[in-house]
């Protein structure tokens, strides 16, 4: 459905507001993928400016992540095996149990993980997924009750809270990267 991955670069912007995103992607050597990216912006009148790297196995699902901000705080954490999470330490993290993605608050980038990991299509219909949920403004993980669905295979995913309270139809390009997400960002 989408085309195998080389090294993307990619920026988006916030829908309202300034800021940008500055993002590289890449399949590497063995087959693994790692987004590399920079995000400065606002939201809710404060300002936040992070980094972030996500390592990815072959079928899109996160090994690890590393985020940081602009006040030197820091959150890692691994995967040792899809569904299990552990911190920098070490250290078990249980209440992510069953939680293969992540969703770092600041970029549409973590969409596409479920996107090229699931292949979705409109045949499966919407599929529940329980997320690693990282807001920038505190860079506590939480869990978080996620949906996605195709509308149109390989171009067009909906996206929605569990709960229903916010729905975002999300057009993609060849790569499975999203190109507009209403309300939040559009990419340049």
């Amino acid at each position: 459905m989408f085309r195998p991955l080389v090294r993307r670069t990619v920026r988006w912007r916030p829908a309202e507001g300034e800021g940008l995103e500055h993002l590289t992607v890449e399949a590497l050597g063995d087959g693994r993928i790692e987004a590399r990216s920079v995000v400065v912006g606002e939201r809710g009148g404060s300002p936040y400016g992070a980094s972030y790297r996500i390592r990815c196995d072959a079928g899109w699902r996160v090994a690890g992540f590393e985020v940081g901000d602009a006040t030197g705080r820091r959150l890692a954490m691994t995967s040792p095996e899809p569904g299990r999470w552990q911190d920098a330490e070490g250290r078990a993290r249980a209440e992510f149990d069953g939680c293969i993605d992540i969703d770092l608050s600041a970029t549409p980038f973590t969409n596409t993980l479920p996107i090229r990991r699931l292949e979705l299509t409109e045949a499966q219909g919407a599929i529940e997924l329980a997320m690693l949920y990282v807001p920038f403004d505190t860079l506590e993980p939480i869990r978080d009750a996620q949906r996605y669905s195709a509308i149109e295979d390989g171009r067009l995913c909906r996206y929605e809270a569990s709960d229903r309270s916010f729905v975002a139809e999300l057009p993609l390009d060849a790569d499975g990267l999203v190109t507009d997400y209403p309300t939040l960002f559009r990419r340049l």
